[in-house]
């Protein structure tokens, strides 16, 4: 297949996204501004969850392709390609952000999505937010100015350390320059350390103080394991689809595949050890400003279950023992359809994950038992809305950087490694 009708392909799907994309958002943006109006947070955080979701998988991108720079691998450096392209989608991402980054400056409320930024709202039976002690210990960190600052900080990481890697790689493509490598190399080894602060920091203000009494010192790593979970099976669905209809056909091979298969089993495993220990170390320290989180997780207020007892099975039996079963099969990580089926099971327990961390809360209610009620589990079209919406835009940037680089790193120096490899 030549590269014109591959690019002339890649723009028509690319337009599709675009237009599917922007659909999604103007829905998205409808209850984003019903929940604005009606100082409802339900419709808000059907937009959080859809950023979410796109941007772990380009995070966890990143992650890969400086990973695999650091290590000097060189089986994955046709793969990395579709990373690079992935990440093209980090400015698109900021400004998506931007309608979330308006509520604290514009909103009569600024704690209707984070409560904690305004200190007149009521806490369950025990005052405001402005009176609260560990609002107070914590307002350093937390408070509307720093909180601005850091969001932009994060995407400016996020879009930095992505656009050289890009830069270099497909500079390399025209020039030949090995240096373009070595300075990927050297970048990648202070950006993984910078890409994981922001990444942490990301994951505390946007996931974690959305119930900012809680304390866990293990959720960025929680996130990065989620993220690249998210990324790689992605990435394989991907390359699966450019090898049956687009410029990876006869170069994806088995082994890559088969490698990539691993990888999902890895952070599988990984994804689970970090949530059992986060889980563990809370149950055994029993200290109420940290058990709650889980508890509002799995009961009401009086003791008896709710919705979210059983996403929390679905987690533990659909996105920890399915896959890892699955994945313990040689036959599941060669063959194309098992390893695409897993993949995406994969990516629909990860967004039932980011609901999971997201949507629960405590609902102030005074003449109601305890003075709250638990937010219970529900789809709305607005979480559906949005995930499409940001998605059409993610793959339409995708799209457009395809059309900006050869479909493989041509003159990569470990791109014939990668061409030959086998298992």
């Amino acid at each position: 297949m030549s590269s014109d009708t591959t690019n002339s392909k890649g723009s028509n799907v690319g337009l599709i996204a675009l237009v599917v994309g922007i659909v999604g958002i103007v829905i998205a943006l409808f209850g984003f501004k019903q929940g604005w109006d009606d100082g409802d947070v339900r419709p808000i955080m059907s937009w959080l969850i859809g950023i979410g979701f796109w941007l772990s998988i380009a995070i966890g991108m990143l992650f890969l392709t400086q990973i695999w720079y650091v290590f000097h691998a060189r089986w994955p450096t046709i793969i990395r390609r579709q990373c690079e392209h992935g990440m093209a989608a980090f400015p698109y991402l900021l400004v998506l952000f931007l309608p979330l980054l308006a509520i604290p400056f514009l909103h009569e409320n600024p704690g209707l999505l984070w409560k904690w930024m305004d200190g007149h709202n009521a806490l369950p039976g025990h005052g405001t937010v402005g009176e609260d002690p560990l609002y107070q210990w914590k307002s350093p960190f937390l408070n509307i100015p720093f909180f601005a600052i850091r969001a932009i900080g994060i995407f400016g990481v996020f879009i930095l350390v992505s656009g050289l890697l890009r830069r270099w790689s497909f500079d390399t493509d025209t020039t030949g320059d090995i240096n373009n490598t070595h300075k990927a190399r050297r970048l990648s080894s202070l950006g993984l350390f910078l890409t994981s602060i922001a990444m942490t920091l990301g994951a505390i203000d946007w996931f974690k103080s959305l119930e900012y009494h809680w304390f866990s010192t293990m959720y960025g790593v929680w996130f990065f394991a989620a993220s690249m979970r998210a990324a790689i099976s992605t990435l394989l669905i991907l390359c699966v689809i450019l090898s049956w209809k687009g410029y990876l056909k006869g170069i994806l091979k088995q082994s890559h595949r088969y490698d990539l298969g691993c990888l999902m089993l890895t952070f599988t495993i990984f994804w689970t050890y970090i949530s059992f220990s986060q889980y563990f170390l809370i149950y055994s320290a029993n200290i109420p400003e940290e058990t709650f989180w889980y508890n509002i997780r799995e009961m009401n207020f009086d003791g008896t279950r709710n919705s979210w007892w059983w996403v929390s099975m679905g987690l533990i039996f659909g996105h920890f023992l399915t896959p890892f079963l699955l994945l313990l099969w040689y036959k599941t990580k060669v063959v194309v359809w098992r390893t695409v089926i897993v993949a995406g099971w994969i990516l629909t327990f990860h967004v039932l994950d980011l609901y999971w961390n997201i949507v629960p809360g405590k609902m102030v209610t005074p003449d109601h038992g305890p003075g709250y009620l638990v937010r219970q589990f529900s789809i709305s079209p607005y979480d559906i809305a949005a995930l499409i919406g940001v998605g059409g835009i993610f793959i339409f940037a995708m799209c457009r950087s395809m059309g900006k680089a050869e479909p493989i790193p041509v003159r990569d120096p470990n791109i014939l490694k990668s061409l030959n490899y086998s298992e």
